[in-house]
Formats: C-alpha cells, sequence, structure tokens
C-alpha cells in the first residue's frame, strides 16, 4: 500500500527509519555512557563556570558541547574518541578565554555584549529596548516571570550580555539599587537620574 502512495521501496525505507536493533540501542548506550562520563570528569577539571553561562562565549560553548553529544551518541561516526577530543578542546577553549578576559579586559569587551538598562521604574528605555533587539512584549513576558505585580515594585530591567534579563525590584518603595550593580550597564547612569521618586 505504501509503495503505491509514495513509490517503489518506501516501505523499506520508512521502516529503516522508524526501526532500530538491540546491538544499536547497546551502542547507542555505551556511547551515552561514554560521553557522560567524560562530560563530568571534564566538569570536575573546568569548574563551575563550564555551563554559567555567564558570558556569550560561555553560552555558545553550552551549545557546541551538546551538539557534539548528541553527534557522537546518535551516530557511528564521529566515533568516541573523536567526541571526548572535541569535548576537551571546547573546555580547553572555554578555560582559555576565562583567564585571557580575566588578564586582559580588551578581550572581555570585544568578546561579550555588555548589559543594557531597558527599563528604569515604569518607564521603558525604547532605544535601549530597541537595541537590545525586544519588544514590549518580551519585556511584559521578563516582568511576569519575576513576579514584578506592580511597576511601582520595578526599580530596574537590565538585559544581560547572555541573553537573560534581570529584573530588579523590591516590595518596599523606599529602596534604592547601589550603583555597582549597574556598572557596566550601557545606560545605567540614566537611572539616578531619571529614576521617578
Amino acid at each position: 500500500m505504501l509503495d503505491q502512495l509514495i513509490g517503489p521501496g518506501a516501505a523499506d525505507m520508512l521502516s529503516d527509519w522508524t526501526s532500530t536493533g538491540w546491538a544499536q540501542v547497546a551502542l547507542i548506550a555505551l556511547s551515552a555512557l561514554c560521553m557522560y562520563v567524560a562530560v563530568i570528569v571534564l566538569t570536575r577539571l573546568a569548574g563551575v563556570r563550564s555551563f554559567s553561562k555567564m558570558s556569550g562565549f560561555d553560552f555558545a560553548v553550552t551549545v557546541a558541547i551538546g551538539s557534539v553529544l548528541g553527534s557522537v551518541i546518535l551516530s557511528k561516526d564521529p566515533p568516541i574518541a573523536n567526541g571526548v577530543a572535541a569535548l576537551v578542546i571546547l573546555f580547553g577553549l572555554q578555560i582559555g578565554m576565562a583567564v585571557l578576559r580575566s588578564r586582559f579586559p580588551g578581550l572581555q569587551l570585544l568578546s561579550d555584549n555588555r548589559p543594557r538598562l531597558i527599563m528604569i521604574g515604569g518607564e521603558i528605555q525604547h532605544d535601549q529596548l530597541k537595541k537590545a533587539k525586544m519588544t514590549e512584549s518580551d519585556l511584559w513576558g521578563k516582568l511576569r516571570e519575576a513576579n514584578a505585580l506592580n511597576f511601582s515594585q520595578v526599580l530596574a530591567v537590565v538585559a544581560e550580555t547572555t541573553g537573560d534579563v534581570s529584573v530588579l525590584h523590591a516590595t518596599d518603595s523606599d529602596r534604592d539599587l547601589q550603583p555597582e550593580l549597574l556598572k557596566g550597564v550601557i545606560a545605567g547612569e540614566r537611572y539616578h537620574l531619571d529614576r521617578p521618586r
């Protein structure tokens, strides 16, 4: 029937695509176990920064690690040894970049975006929202995620370098942010100038 609908050999192709054997399942399990152990060992050696998303570079490495894991676990090519080598290189690049960024601040400016102040109190900083490539709907969603019930609770909203959004809020309207929290934030100087009192 399927051959009549799609063409000759379609049933065989569909069977190859949707079925697997116990030998294949065993190889997938062995690959997953080996790669899992490699990631655990490398994460222990590299430290907590391994999956931290502290910078855009960290996020890119995390995505690349996931891609390597998926490729090695579900495919015979690349072999496990190649996957482990790729993981070692990725973790090494991440550690190397972290060390270089701490020693050479200029490299951090080249490799990372800077955070942006996109809202002060209840006032949206439309120029910064646009530069962060966000919409008002995106912002409302992030405020809801942060459990901000009222604009009077919102002190500031920052689009972080990783793509996350930090909503700095307080239940006490007399509270204010310490200036250090907005250090290095684009338009951060506006907070103390524009904040409604």
